[in-house]
């Protein structure tokens, strides 16, 4: 499967989404996961939450473009806002990733270091 999205990109939201829920206040870690989701283009915005979605078992890995489709047509706040405000979203992207067969430990940043 081809996503609308570079597994690189995902690997670069799950390692800042570790960094900002280990973070101290003020830090800027928020501030910084915010701005790159926001400069994701409208596709990315909205696999990013189709693999979200898929993490928590709202879809099936099966049904990703469901679940992209959804994304895109049912957006109603800015996707960075509604991100951040998922609890464990890290572990829910990589769920995801790994329930579409894709490993994100081998992509991003440094692969997932120790925060």
């Amino acid at each position: 499967m081809q996503l609308p999205i570079s597994t690189d990109k995902v690997a670069t939201v799950i390692i800042r989404a570790r960094k900002f829920d280990a973070d101290m206040p003020d830090a800027g870690q928020g501030r910084e996961l915010r701005a790159f989701i926001a400069a994701l283009n409208e596709d990315e915005q909205a696999a990013l939450t189709a693999i979200l979605w898929i993490g928590r078992e709202t879809f099936d890995a099966s049904e990703f473009d469901e679940a992209f489709a959804t994304a895109r047509d049912e957006a109603t706040t800015p996707t960075e806002d509604y991100l951040l405000g998922i609890p464990l979203l890290a572990d829910y992207l990589e769920d995801g990733m790994n329930a579409l067969g894709i490993d994100v430990e081998d992509e991003g940043e440094e692969a997932f270091p120790t925060v």
